[in-house]
């Protein structure tokens, strides 16, 4: 799927030394950290794609949210580490006693209509638990059975580069920075609203027509690094939420 060291900037960037500056800085000295995901992919009943990718999106979510990543909780260190460096996410995919190791591990399993992903706290870029190091990243790409249904507009929508050309993996953890820039711009009020609701959100391709405006319109923008499939700086995600500025 896709090994995904990518930098998601939101628009604009105001602090010198923000986690999504695509320019090196201080940040890249400091020690790499990466927020796994797997996602569970049986031969005989893979997910959908889009159900797959919104799942994703609302794991990282879920670990944003969780008490253990606040505070002096259990994951808070290394929730703090990973956002002092750069902002990496990493998928990888499981099946049989392979899921079943990853659901062993601390962590939290969240479920879709079909598609279950499993999130971990932060881990360092070369210490990754051996049981999830040992799972693969590509390999298998995913399909919708039937085109998705339109976005509900008074839900937040993640906005897929339209002229992009992404893998299931890559494109699931580019909808998890879409979440987060767009957790990162609500305030409290609006964080606690969204997680008490479940975090609904959805995930779709933009019309390639409001694509431009959707980038432009002061909404949180995803922008890839260029280290896998796309070339850097290319935008892959804008997070659309009913409390930020909606482009008309």
């Amino acid at each position: 799927m896709s090994n995904d060291p990518t930098t998601p900037v939101p628009a604009p960037v105001s602090a010198p030394d923000s986690p999504f500056r695509p320019e090196p800085g201080d940040r890249d000295l400091a020690p790499q950290f990466v927020l796994p995901l797997v996602v569970r992919i049986e031969r005989a009943a893979p997910p959908p794609r889009t159900d797959a990718l919104e799942t994703a999106a609302r794991a990282v979510l879920v670990m944003l949210a969780d008490e253990r990543s606040a505070g002096d909780g259990e994951w808070a260190r290394a929730m703090r580490d990973w956002q002092d460096a750069r902002i990496r996410k990493v998928v990888r995919r499981a099946r049989g006693a392979e899921w079943r190791r990853a659901g062993a591990l601390p962590g939290v399993t969240v479920t879709g209509r079909t598609a279950e992903v499993r999130v971990f706290p932060p881990v360092p870029l070369d210490g990754w638990p051996k049981d999830l190091a040992r799972l693969q990243v590509s390999g298998t790409d995913l399909a919708d059975p039937e085109p998705p249904l339109d976005a509900d507009p008074s839900a937040p929508v993640l906005w897929l580069n339209p002229g992009l050309d992404m893998s299931a993996g890559k494109a699931m953890a580019q909808a998890g920075h879409g979440a987060q820039l767009a957790w990162w711009e609500l305030s409290g009020a609006e964080r606690a609203a969204w997680r008490d609701a479940g975090f609904p959100l959805s995930v779709r391709t933009a019309d390639p027509a409001r694509w431009d405006g959707l980038t432009t319109g002061g909404l949180p923008v995803v922008r890839d690094a260029g280290f896998t499939e796309i070339a850097p700086g290319s935008c892959t995600v804008v997070a659309d939420h009913p409390a930020l500025a909606r482009i008309e």
